[in-house]
């Protein structure tokens, strides 16, 4: 070929090349006004949306799409369907190396590969089209359109292929969160919370709504009926607001045994005939059989009734009567025990369980002032100790007795005086007795072994008269003795007088018998240390309780 036709084909080539180059600043300045759309031989436009100058593509907060509002909208001409994917065609190599020296030879073969349709590009990977309500992430903060250009111009491909793992991004499902479930504040029943179910519901839920709500009713009275007998039930046992027991130091404690306060003669009986094995096997299988009142019942409930006195003058009065359950039985037996005392009301809040070893030890130990039990050998090692201790013996015929005041009768020698007087009386006849007491009218009789009771109950007595309360006491004491007035009484009151106690009421008997008049007074107990007064009291329904101290108790042995 000539060197002027080659001259000539090169200034052609130049010609073009230089007009190419200027339909591409054209197009270049067109994307940077209304967005980057690229274009190329024989494949379809695609408009790009703009990016911040990190590659991410800005987004109006109000498109519910991947297009970004940058992107013009589809001319008529373009098709609308949703399946068409989209391509992205990358600039072609001659723009992106036309600033580099190239050899006419290499010119020559980009020259071809331009001239020739570029092949459509492939396709996105295939990704579902992302549904119209999802919500994309938030986009960044946009930037200026010059740092955008930049990032493009530098980096074409880098820049590309962030817009595809943005688009890609954009399409995954975002993720669930597991928000805490927050716990109901307040139960509802099944006929409360009704109201706020859907009325949709189901059909073939519809036939099993009747059976479902009928069982719910029948629960819900089920659970009524149990919460009404608890409610009663526990309005029958002391709860917890039942008043505290007072300090054992300050409090006049009463130590009473379980056969003295309850009647347990079928098991006494069972333990004497079969053995202690067989005892406890009928105790536990009777365990919740409620114990019948024994003869100590009646006054143990009048110590109650004069506490309650008590708190209602003085709330926080320590001196007052404190019960102590002390019996030698087993702990086994402890609970119908318990379910006795609860039962009845009992207020009784400490228990001495000794499992057959005598509780006569534990008597000191628990400040006992007086103690009360249904056997005499027990009865009388109290007295040897110096406690005073009485047998408890029940009337034979039923007595009403006064509930709303504690009634206390005594004998006076051996039981609130000294046996001094029965000696001489026992060894020298009733007139040396006679004529030893005028002597000795003004000093006093030494003390026996309920004197120190007498005294708690006067002292509880100044109590209630300190508040005008004399003759509403709640507390009332008798002397009843054999003694004559006219002979040996003087003695008797002077004494009275001398320790500074008061007696309610004074019967003297002159050796007449005790059952008629204790008939009258029915007290709660009745103290005397001769049997057969004790016996007969008690055939006339009086609850006695036999002092085993004195000349008398040698004589009888």
């Amino acid at each position: 070929m000539s060197q002027t036709s080659l001259k000539q084909k090169k200034k052609n080539e130049t010609g073009s090349r230089n007009s190419k180059d200027s339909l591409d600043t054209e197009k270049r300045k067109d994307s940077e006004k209304s967005g980057v759309r690229l274009s190329t031989q024989g494949s379809q436009e695609l408009s790009l949306p703009k990016t911040d100058s990190r590659g991410y593509v800005v987004r109006n907060q109000w498109s519910r799409t991947s297009r970004s509002p940058s992107t013009r909208a589809p001319s008529v001409e373009e098709p609308r369907s949703k399946n068409t994917s989209l391509k992205v065609e990358l600039p072609s190599s001659s723009t992106t190396s036309r600033t580099s020296s190239t050899s006419p030879s290499q010119q020559e073969s980009l020259k071809q590969l331009s001239e020739e349709p570029s092949p459509p590009t492939p396709p996105l990977p295939s990704t579902p089209p992302m549904p119209l309500d999802s919500h994309p992430p938030t986009p960044p903060e946009p930037f200026s359109s010059s740092r955008r250009s930049t990032k493009m111009h530098e980096n074409p491909e880098a820049w590309a292929h962030g817009i595809v793992r943005e688009i890609r991004d954009s399409r995954e499902p975002m993720p669930q969160r597991d928000y805490p479930r927050t716990p109901p504040t307040e139960w509802k029943a099944y006929t409360q919370r009704r109201s706020t179910y859907s009325s949709q519901l189901d059909q073939d839920c519809l036939s099993e709504l009747p059976r479902q709500h009928h069982q719910r009713e029948e629960e819900e009275d089920e659970d009524e009926a149990y919460w009404a007998s608890v409610k009663t039930l526990y309005e029958k046992i002391p709860s917890c607001s039942r008043p505290r027991p007072p300090k054992p130091k300050n409090a006049i404690t009463i130590a009473v045994s379980s056969r003295a306060l309850f009647n347990m003669v079928d098991g006494r009986k069972i333990y004497e005939e079969e053995g202690l094995e067989k005892y406890m096997e009928y105790q536990l299988n009777n365990e919740n059989v409620i114990l019948t009142p024994g003869p100590a019942f009646r006054f143990v409930k009048a110590l109650q009734h004069v506490n309650a006195r008590l708190r209602e003058l003085y709330p926080s009065e320590q001196d007052l009567f404190d019960i102590v359950l002390m019996t030698n039985n087993h702990a086994q037996v402890g609970v119908r025990l318990i379910n006795s005392v609860n039962h009845y009301g009992l207020l009784i809040d400490r228990f001495c369980l000794t499992g057959g070893k005598s509780p006569i030890g534990y008597l000191k130990a628990y400040l006992t002032n007086l103690y009360l039990s249904a056997d005499s050998e027990k009865v009388q090692e109290a007295i040897q100790e110096g406690i005073a201790s009485a047998t408890m013996f029940d009337g034979a015929k039923d007595m009403a007795y006064c509930d709303t005041q504690l009634r206390v009768a005594f004998d006076g020698d051996a039981v609130l005086f000294s046996d001094e007087s029965e000696h001489i009386a026992k060894e020298h006849g009733l007139d040396k007795f006679f004529q030893h007491e005028t002597l000795f009218e003004n000093k006093p009789l030494a003390q026996g072994p309920l004197k120190g009771f007498l005294e708690d109950l006067g002292r509880l007595q100044k109590k209630f008269y300190a508040k005008d309360e004399r003759l509403l006491c709640p507390i009332r004491t008798y002397l009843v003795t054999a003694r004559s007035a006219a002979s040996s009484g003087a003695r008797v009151l002077k004494t009275l007088r001398r320790w500074g106690l008061e007696i309610d009421e004074a019967l003297f008997l002159a050796g007449a018998p005790k059952g008629p008049i204790l008939v009258k007074i029915r007290p709660h107990i009745f103290f005397d240390d001769h049997m057969f007064h004790i016996e007969g009291a008690q055939k006339f329904g009086t609850i006695t309780a036999h002092v085993p101290y004195g000349i008398n108790q040698k004589m009888n042995n």
